[in-house]
């Protein structure tokens, strides 16, 4: 068996490069052979009519990019890749996140689609402003495409709304309402194959957002049985192998954040002394050996 870690083109950070090399190392310990390989290798391409594919030799990908024209061939090609190319594209873009989350009992904040301006010069109604303004101030504006907490807004009036409404308009966005409670922490929760492999408290002492490469800290915490319960009903709707979901600390209980089907867990393994990278590993090997 043979398998390749397929990692973006020109992201370049210590934890994203951690995971790819420590997922070789682990499968590599199981005598595996793993390649880790940048997504400008032109792995897929069309000729002809048809994908032309230089990964056959390979039975499966892990996929920590998002480039979703090569997951969808990869996809189409039928190699089994990790996650599905389903469940990446609905938790590359939070607002399809939520809504696949959406009439399922899962806590999350009150949240509106943005509408999106396809002109810079297009002017932004009142009305949107005041449809917004019905989440109450303070309130949050997230770009549905990024991470590490980019493109995500404490908004708390509307001087500001109007600011950062220019600066997300012609983007895919959302508005949602501000879990106060859970101001600057959360709790980043690694999922492996329906099973909760740990948590993670991060905590800022500077910032709304408590992401580790925002300037956050991260420590063990003990789950309750509620967010575990949660964890494990997130992941399994969103048909995840492997996520980090990052849960807030709602006044009535936890509330969900975020879904990372890529999550890094280079913090994560390193305070809470679980080896993620060989949990994940083994349950890689254990879904491609009931495939063969």
């Amino acid at each position: 068996m043979k398998g390749f870690i397929l990692i973006n083109a020109y992201y370049e950070i210590e934890e994203y490069l951690y995971q790819a090399k420590r997922l070789r190392a682990e499968f590599a310990a199981k005598n595996v052979e793993v390649d880790i390989i940048r997504g400008d290798s032109f792995l897929l391409y069309i000729e002809n009519g048809n994908i032309v594919s230089r990964v056959s030799d390979y039975d499966f990908c892990i996929f920590l990019d998002k480039d979703k024209y090569l997951l969808t061939m990869l996809n189409k090609i039928g190699m089994p890749t990790f996650n599905s190319c389903e469940a990446i594209l609905t938790c590359d873009d939070k607002m399809l996140t939520y809504i696949a989350l959406a009439d399922q009992g899962i806590a999350m904040p009150g949240t509106l689609a943005g509408p999106l301006c396809f002109r810079p010069e297009g002017e932004v109604k009142e009305q949107t402003l005041e449809h917004i303004e019905t989440l109450g101030y303070p309130l949050i504006v997230k770009e549905s495409y990024g991470s590490l907490g980019k493109g995500v807004y404490l908004v708390r009036d509307r001087a500001e709304l109007s600011r950062v409404m220019e600066v997300v308009k012609c983007k895919p966005y959302l508005a949602q309402e501000y879990v106060r409670s859970s101001y600057g922490k959360d709790v980043r929760i690694i999922v492996i194959g329906g099973q909760v492999v740990g948590g993670m408290l991060r905590e800022s002492k500077k910032d709304f957002r408590s992401n580790i490469g925002g300037g956050g800290d991260g420590k063990p915490y003990d789950l309750t049985a509620e967010m575990r319960s949660l964890a494990v009903r997130v992941s399994t709707i969103l048909g995840l192998d492997y996520c980090g979901i990052d849960v807030l600390f709602g006044e009535s209980g936890p509330v969900i954040c975020e879904v990372n089907s890529n999550a890094f867990f280079y913090t994560f393994e390193k305070v809470t002394q679980i080896n993620v990278a060989a949990k994940y590993a083994d349950y890689i090997l254990s879904k491609m050996k009931d495939c063969l």
